[in-house]
């Protein structure tokens, strides 16, 4: 006895297999999310030399911030002002200290330092400067292309600072990067299966 319909392929197994294929992009294009966002988190919160706000610039950025604000005193009281409404010769302070900081310095190293790599940890650094993390962003982004289901990858930053740095060593990210981040994790990936539903 036959059964009905044996030997033929029913658009049932073809829905199966489509569904399963429209699954795993589903799957891979979330992860490159996750890792995206993850990266991205990592970079925006990564602090930026300022040398003004080092420890050893405390006392000049605060002088600087008191004669600008004496100079905005004077200028409130029309009595200080010529009929040009400039402060009168003589009465605003022309005076302040230098900030400090190593001649040619410009912050962005250890923002433009986040690598990303599958399989095993990147321990390479670079010279970039990259203050806006543009370079550190479009290396992650590229890198998540390759990214599937199954992989291992590692978003490292191996600066000789950055487990200080992530320790509370800077005011601009007392939390650090890394924990902040993970403790952002749960929303982050179910943010990317909404984006992603199958």
């Amino acid at each position: 006895m036959s059964r009905a319909g044996a030997g033929q392929s029913g658009s049932f197994a073809l829905s199966l297999a489509e569904f399963a294929a429209q699954a795993t992009e589903a799957i891979d294009a979330s992860l490159r999310e996750i890792i995206i966002e993850v990266g991205n988190s990592l970079i925006r919160m990564s602090p930026v030399g300022n040398p003004e706000i080092w420890t050893q610039n405390a006392v000049a950025t605060q002088y600087n911030k008191a004669v600008y604000e004496h100079n905005t005193t004077l200028r409130s009281d029309p009595a200080n002002l010529t009929k040009a409404g400039r402060l009168r010769p003589g009465r605003k302070v022309h005076d302040g200290m230098d900030i400090v900081a190593p001649e040619g310095y410009v912050g962005g190293r250890f923002r433009g330092n986040w690598m990303f790599s599958i399989g095993a940890p990147d321990s390479a650094t670079t010279e970039d400067i990259d203050p806006s993390g543009a370079k550190s962003t479009a290396r992650i982004t590229a890198g998540t292309i390759e990214f599937k289901a199954g992989d291992t990858c590692y978003i490292t930053n191996s600066l000789g600072y950055a487990i200080p740095l992530e320790f509370g060593h800077s005011t601009q990210a007392p939390g650090g990067m890394v924990r902040v981040t993970v403790a952002r994790f749960q929303q982050i990936v179910l943010e990317a299966i909404r984006n992603n539903q199958v």
